[in-house]
């Protein structure tokens, strides 16, 4: 990307990235200073998620394993279960007898009256052992004090494989997959967490939309200070973290998350393309960096690393301190130039190359427009009209 212009005071903490494959988690790392360093990204967090929703697919209401485990709930009958048939697990069993037939809900419920365990093929479609004795290595840790729940701890951080336990007192199923434990929990109070976070959704991307309005009208105007992107990113951010929550929400309720699920196909997109857009107007960093690099350093950050814009401001490469985020800045124009109707984002590319940002392209002649490839006397009238439909639009939505 082209430096935005040459009011940009390059700051020293900007993310370093490349357009070339993907980087090094040293090349993530911005250049810290010693009194404010950057927020630290949260990469094992975030891989921990992704292991915990592959894992809520798996047992998620609606699939027939799930069908299954509440079958052996309402039976008061426990179970320990290994969603797993490779060697390292193969190497763990003792006794028992093979079956490697059809995965039933049925079947798994009657084979769960025998004391032993039961060892399923890693997709969860065939049951492949029954009544086995599972033997980890005792000197594995493990919180648990029941031995079906220990025995289940131990397999799981053994193997790295997914391992369910089923508590027949406690009627309540747990599920291990290496270092991680999961209770599942009631499909009503999952619900009801998610309604509550969906009205904060909502909150959220109201914020959004006045933050971005209000850009939208400065950048017509030229009066954007790095303040006032570094908010849109920021409020963009936060939409995207609760969205991801909301996420994990429908994934863990399975068929009765259905209709979240659509709602946030809808949101995440949208906010995720609007943020893209933003960075590439006005990131002051390399120039062969790649957006979604740095797009994707924001998303390793916790909400409370959002909370300072001043953050956000070093992370685009501008200078920090209340200096910093007072400072003026031009968008190349990428964002307002996507928002017109049938422009190929080809010519958006070419128009933002060859003018630099949006005051040049506005103020660009209908000869100027009709030179770049791609263009043409036709696209460059219906361009200029639509940018000037555009600014009055964009002021008259901020005097309401």
């Amino acid at each position: 990307m082209p430096p935005a212009g040459p009011r940009h005071a390059r700051g020293p903490d900007a993310a370093r990235c490349s357009s070339h494959g993907p980087r090094s988690t040293s090349d993530a790392e911005p250049p810290p200073t010693a009194d404010h360093p950057l927020p630290a990204p949260r990469i094992g967090q975030r891989h921990r998620r992704s292991e915990l929703l592959d894992t809520l697919r798996l047992v998620a209401p609606g699939t027939p394993l799930r069908e299954g485990l509440d079958s052996i709930l309402r039976g008061h009958t426990g179970a320990l279960i290994v969603v797993s048939d490779r060697p390292e697990v193969q190497e763990l069993l003792d006794g028992g007898f093979r079956l490697d037939s059809r995965f039933t809900p049925a079947a798994l419920y009657e084979l769960a009256k025998m004391d032993g365990g039961i060892v399923l093929s890693v997709d969860a479609s065939r049951i492949v052992y029954a009544n086995v004795q599972l033997t980890p290595e005792p000197g594995i840790p493990s919180q648990e004090t029941g031995i079906r729940h220990r025995t289940a701890e131990r397999v799981a951080r053994q193997t790295g494989e997914l391992v369910i336990a089923v508590s027949s007192r406690r009627s309540v199923i747990t599920v291990y997959r290496a270092d991680l434990k999961y209770v599942l929990r009631d499909i009503g109070l999952i619900l009801e967490k998610a309604n509550e976070a969906v009205e904060v959704l909502e909150r959220y991307r109201t914020g959004l939309h006045e933050a971005m309005t209000s850009l939208t009208a400065l950048e017509f105007e030229d009066l954007v200070t790095v303040s006032d992107f570094a908010k849109v990113l920021q409020r963009s951010e936060l939409v995207l973290n609760v969205a991801e929550e909301i996420d994990a929400y429908a994934t863990e309720l399975g068929a009765e998350g259905r209709l979240i699920s659509i709602q946030m196909s809808e949101v995440v997109p949208e906010v995720h393309e609007g943020a893209l857009l933003v960075i590439r107007d006005y990131w002051n960093g390399p120039r062969d960096c790649d957006p979604m690099d740095v797009q994707e350093r924001l998303r390793s950050w916790s909400t409370s690393g959002l909370l300072d814009l001043e953050d956000i401001a070093r992370l685009m490469g501008y200078p920090g301190g209340e200096a910093g985020l007072s400072q003026t800045v031009s968008p190349r124009g990428h964002r307002i130039l996507r928002g017109i109707p049938r422009l190929p984002r080809a010519v958006v590319e070419k128009v933002t190359a060859r003018f630099g940002n949006l005051q040049r392209i506005m103020g660009a002649t209908m000869e100027e427009l009709d030179e770049v490839q791609g263009v043409g006397e036709a696209r460059a009238k219906a361009l200029k009209d639509n940018l000037r439909r555009l600014k009055e639009q964009a002021l008259l939505s901020q005097q309401k």
